[in-house]
């Protein structure tokens, strides 16, 4: 069994333990109305990691923590700004599968085991406000480091924490930083204790990518750029692993958008990375896209449908629609959701991580990496804009059936693969790229709606079907049909103008 919380802190070097002289008061700021001491408690934790330090190379961290209000074991994922994520186990003597899994896309499969030991001697005072509402906790803390690596090799220091409370506002923070800052008393620039302790007990360093066989990117190129870009997709990807796990809504979307946009550039950008590497990797993408997307499909679906029924007057609700409805989706969910999670845990998705991991430690960079980025972007770019160009043309010219379906639905990828292009293009191409990627959105949006309606009527269709052999009325099913199908006109006769202006500024001109 897990807990999870969301903790927003910043750490301080702090001068000493042993008096708080240095420590302004804080009274008044920020609506602290009281510092409350808590007294003193001793946390004893024991960090584990991969053998090449891969949860600390992500800034991730997993322990096994006795003392204190919290013992147990702790994962901490990284969120942005100042916030992390704390997933939590009972105490045991090995890591949990629970947080094992969780930790699955930053390990990659590989052991964790134990590698630094960290004893604190704490110090904590409550920052309290009005009617004696906990704003935040501060902790004083005396730390001592051991290498579980090299025995013997120890590290001790003191560093503070203000960690806010769940519903304060995080505005608290950057006063009382302030504040702290105008005292004398400094922001640590270690992360965590366990990145320092790695440092200073020379336990090792976090693994950083190395490049190419030791080569570096030349800055302000293509492949800076395009790289940069990669990167920060596969982190994206790695970070969404454990929420798609926990089932945390929108999870399962935007990891398969970042499938898809991961995809999306390495084929775009075959001139800076080399095919013969990234097609393979693309291909799992494209595994993995699919294997989310039946979840996603089916959320999107049943959200579509449920806000056609809400919107039908009583009167029309002809049969056990409500009912239909909730059998329809519970056995098409729970399929789904296998899918995910099986795949989520399979070795084929490992292998992918791997691939991944060294697409960005040793990238296969071709001769065009080294150039200035933008003509190979503009170039980049304007060749999926010329495939978007010329599936919307041969759609527009198609008469409405399923003909026309498949290919609107075809110009649909062509629009994402052009706006995805355009988006590590940004800063080399400026406002031309961006104002090419945003119209170029729109255009996506009517044809996704539209695709999105051939989905509900082939659905519509099986549930109408289903219906009529179990002697319901089908009413309802045939009118939600009806509208989806006069929704879909309504997009075909809506493309032309909408295509009108996403081509109103020639990206041949403004690119180039």
């Amino acid at each position: 069994m897990t807990d999870t919380k969301q903790e927003t802190e910043r750490k301080y070097d702090a001068p000493s333990p042993d008096t708080t002289a240095w420590l302004p008061d804080l009274t008044g700021v920020g609506g602290i109305v009281s510092v409350v001491d808590q007294g003193t408690e001793t946390l004893d934790a024991v960090y584990y990691d991969t053998d090449d330090l891969r949860l600390a190379g992500s800034s991730a961290a997993l322990r096994r923590r006795t003392g204190g209000s919290d013992a147990g074991w702790h994962l901490k994922l990284p969120l942005s700004g100042d916030s992390r994520e704390e997933v939590t186990a009972p105490l045991s003597d090995g890591p949990p599968d629970s947080l094992r899994e969780l930790a699955l896309s930053r390990t990659r499969g590989a052991d964790v085991r134990p590698v630094v030991r960290i004893r604190t001697t704490r110090g904590v005072r409550r920052l309290v406000g009005s009617g004696n509402a906990v704003l935040a906790e501060l902790s004083i803390d005396a730390v001592r480091a051991e290498s579980l690596r090299a025995p013997g090799t120890l590290a001790s220091w003191t560093e503070m924490e203000v960690e806010l409370a769940p519903d304060t506002d995080p505005v608290l923070l950057d006063l009382v930083d302030k504040t702290l800052r105008k005292s004398g008393v400094d922001r640590s620039h270690a992360p965590s204790k366990f990145a320092r302790a790695l440092a200073e007990t020379m336990a090792g360093a976090p693994r950083l990518p190395d490049r190419r066989a030791g080569e570096t990117v030349a800055p302000g190129s293509a492949g800076e750029a395009v790289l940069g870009h990669v990167e920060g997709l596969i982190g994206t990807l790695v970070n969404l692993d454990p929420a798609v796990r926990r089932d945390v809504p929108d999870s399962v979307h935007r990891m398969r958008v970042a499938c898809r946009r991961l995809r999306s550039v390495l084929r775009s950008y075959r001139s800076v990375l080399d095919r013969a590497v990234t097609d393979p990797v693309r291909g799992e993408l494209k595994w993995l896209g699919d294997e989310l997307g039946a979840e996603r499909d089916q959320e999107v679906l049943r959200e579509r449908l449920r806000t056609r029924i809400d919107a039908l007057p009583a009167e029309l609700l002809f049969g056990p629609v409500a009912a239909r409805l909730q059998v329809w989706d519970l056995n098409n969910s729970s399929e789904a959701r296998r899918r995910t999670l099986d795949a989520l845990n399979s070795p084929r998705y490992l292998a992918l991580l791997d691939s991944l991991a060294a697409l960005t430690e040793q990238p296969p960079l071709r001769g065009k990496a080294d150039r200035k980025p933008e003509k190979v972007m503009a170039k980049a770019v304007l060749k999926e804009y010329d495939r978007l160009a010329g599936r919307v043309s041969h759609g527009l010219e198609l008469p409405p059936g399923p003909e026309r379906d498949t290919a609107l639905h075809n110009a649909r990828k062509a629009a994402k693969k052009t706006r995805y292009a355009t988006e590590p293009a940004r800063d080399a191409l400026g406002k031309p790229a961006k104002r090419l990627g945003k119209r170029v959105k729109a255009l996506q949006k009517v044809l996704g709606d539209h695709q999105d309606s051939v989905v509900a009527r082939d659905a519509l269709r099986r549930m109408t079907l289903a219906a009529h052999a179990a002697g319901e009325p089908s009413f309802v099913w045939g009118l939600l049909y009806g509208q989806e199908w006069a929704d879909a006109d309504r997009r075909e006769r809506e493309l032309p103008t909408v295509w009108a202006d996403a081509t109103r500024r020639d990206p041949r001109k403004t690119l180039n």
